[in-house]
């Protein structure tokens, strides 16, 4: 089974709550592809076999999503000394070890009353990890449809909520301290992907920074900035490592940090 057909079946388990679950991460950013608006670029979309679904713990859930998934032929693998345990639902390796995990946003401290990490989170019969920074990834997500047409092979046509692609960007910024060098190198690299799938879009992400994303940031805000001007203001090892990733094109370190310096200077007004 290839990925597509397996993220398929998790589009149709999960159908029931697509107003309700916002694709992040790997996946989010292959979704992005397919938007509308995207510039059709030669090169594939960096691989993941994780498939990361974010959703608010401030409104309810109703239903089963584990009993969706199992229905589809998804299994719980459960992980952790947390309660409850970490999970993911997986595929199994006849999909090539396609899983997908829940993600919910973190606030306060991340330790509960009794001195235990606040970690996880039990829904709608689902375990799902508490992430800090991750609601801004809920924030005015856009919608993008998937079916035959785009090579995703459900039955009819199907919408799904993604990840703003702005706020996507930001995220990566939010987290940048707390990233392993590998992964803020990976970080760097979907910056820059997204940048170039929607680079004619630089004008209408500036209106959604000053309207929306910001807003919504409150005093984080200042820490987009930041970090921003840090990330780009040079060449960085970070960045070359970034550019080592790719296996079907060539990408300058020095073409990364100028294009990301330019796109966040036209959205940020830096």
């Amino acid at each position: 089974m290839n990925d597509l057909a397996a993220f398929a079946k998790l589009a149709q388990a999960l159908g029931p709550w697509r107003g309700q679950l916002v694709f992040i991460g790997g996946w989010g950013h292959r979704l992005h592809t397919l938007h509308p608006k995207a510039n059709k670029l030669e090169h594939q979309p960096v691989f993941t076999r994780d498939t990361d679904l974010a959703f608010t713990n401030k409104a309810p859930i109703d239903g089963d999503i584990k009993a969706a998934l199992t229905a589809q032929g998804f299994h719980e693998t459960l992980t952790g000394e947390h309660k409850p345990p970490v999970a993911h639902y997986s595929l199994g390796e006849a999909s090539g070890g396609f899983y997908a995990e829940f993600l919910t946003p973190l606030a306060g401290s991340g330790t509960k009353r009794n001195g235990k990490p606040d970690a996880t989170l039990a829904k709608a019969g689902i375990s799902a990890q508490k992430i800090r920074h991750l609601d801004i990834l809920l924030v005015d997500p856009w919608v993008i449809t998937v079916g035959p047409h785009n090579g995703i092979p459900v039955p009819s046509p199907m919408d799904l909520q993604v990840a703003n692609p702005l706020c996507f960007m930001v995220q990566k910024l939010l987290i940048k301290k707390d990233r392993k060098p590998a992964k803020h190198a990976q970080d760097l690299l979907y910056i820059y992907d997204t940048i170039q799938l929607f680079g004619n879009a630089l004008p209408e992400f500036k209106e959604s920074w000053e309207a929306v994303v910001k807003p919504a940031l409150q005093a984080a805000g200042d820490t987009v900035l930041r970090e921003c001007s840090a990330t780009f203001s040079k060449v960085s090892d970070p960045m070359r490592e970034a550019t080592r990733i790719p296996q079907d094109r060539r990408i300058s370190p020095e073409q990364l940090q100028a294009t990301c310096q330019y796109a966040f200077q036209r959205i940020f007004g830096l």
